[in-house]
């Protein structure tokens, strides 16, 4: 693929490591930073994001526009960027990569077959692409070809076919597992401590569940700082669920725990800003403490 230019929206913990690793392939990268906090504004300059002025200059500079947001701000997302899009008479590729359900894929793609836009499926899976690291994207529509021009230029990305859907599938299905996993662990954990049980809980976990246990104590304390975003990840799993007709329920729940652990004081940190020195045991009776009583 010849050097294009390329729109990261928005340039977050994963975005400004994408557009940073498409810039080194000689990609002009480019967003749209009116508005936005001095914690992006910062990714972005650590990404050597290019920065124009408003949506309009980037529907007409981009010739792909990469998608990667919380999944709550997608939909909203999608039709700023088909307005800009019939404002300025352009068609850029339009790529959702956010985790949404295959309902809300084709919802979105409908959105940008207002504007002309051509729309391209995909999920992220995988860490933010660096130094020996190529994050998978996974993409399914009737044009993939934009997308995987880019395989091997820092990301590594896989078509899966012609159906709008299947990529965002697979990512709900990945993601139940590894997102809906950290729900679980901090679910058990804030039970026991609710039945008084949390010491005898983690003495037998050392005794059998050596692995479960390592787990929990890498990852529990650390989850607040993507709770927030992760709510409406574990809603658009739980839709995926049911639209394929199994219960959707768990997923809910971990929603739910996602929730709790956002309403707690560690709700405000980021990845950068984690206390490194807590521990699961210092989190729990925190993360129990924010739990809302029973109407």
């Amino acid at each position: 693929m010849t050097a294009s230019c390329i729109a990261v929206m928005a340039p977050g913990d994963m975005g400004h490591a994408v557009g940073k690793v498409l810039g080194d392939h000689g990609h002009d990268v480019i967003t749209c930073l009116a508005g936005r906090s001095k914690r992006t504004r910062g990714l972005a300059a650590k990404g050597n994001f290019r920065d124009v002025p408003d949506l309009e200059s980037l529907v007409t500079q981009a010739d792909l526009i990469l998608s990667i947001l919380p999944p709550a701000r997608a939909i909203k997302q999608a039709k700023d960027m088909a307005a800009a899009m019939k404002a300025q008479g352009a068609t850029a590729v339009y790529v959702d990569c956010n985790a949404v359900s295959p309902a809300t894929a084709a919802e979105t793609a409908a959105i940008l077959a207002e504007a002309g836009g051509p729309f391209i499926d995909c999920g992220i899976i995988g860490l933010a692409p660096g130094p020996g690291r190529s994050t998978k994207f996974y993409v399914s529509g009737p044009d993939t070809a934009p997308m995987t021009a880019l395989d091997g230029q820092g990301i590594t990305v896989i078509d899966l076919g012609d159906g709008i859907g299947r990529a965002s599938g697979l990512k709900m299905a990945y993601a139940g597992l590894t997102k809906g996993t950290n729900a679980l662990y901090t679910a058990v954990l804030m039970l026991a401590q609710r039945l008084d049980l949390f010491d005898e809980l983690i003495d037998e976990f050392e005794d059998s569940q050596q692995s479960a246990l390592k787990n929990m104590r890498a990852r529990v304390q650390r989850l607040p700082a993507d709770a927030g975003r992760w709510v409406r990840e574990m809603e658009e799993i739980a839709d995926t669920y049911r639209e394929a007709g199994l219960p959707g329920g768990f997923h809910d729940a971990a929603a739910d725990i996602f929730r709790i652990l956002d309403a707690t004081p560690f709700g405000n940190e980021t990845r950068e800003t984690i206390d490194p020195d807590r521990t699961m045991e210092a989190s729990i009776p925190v993360y129990v403490d924010h739990i809302k009583p029973k109407a």
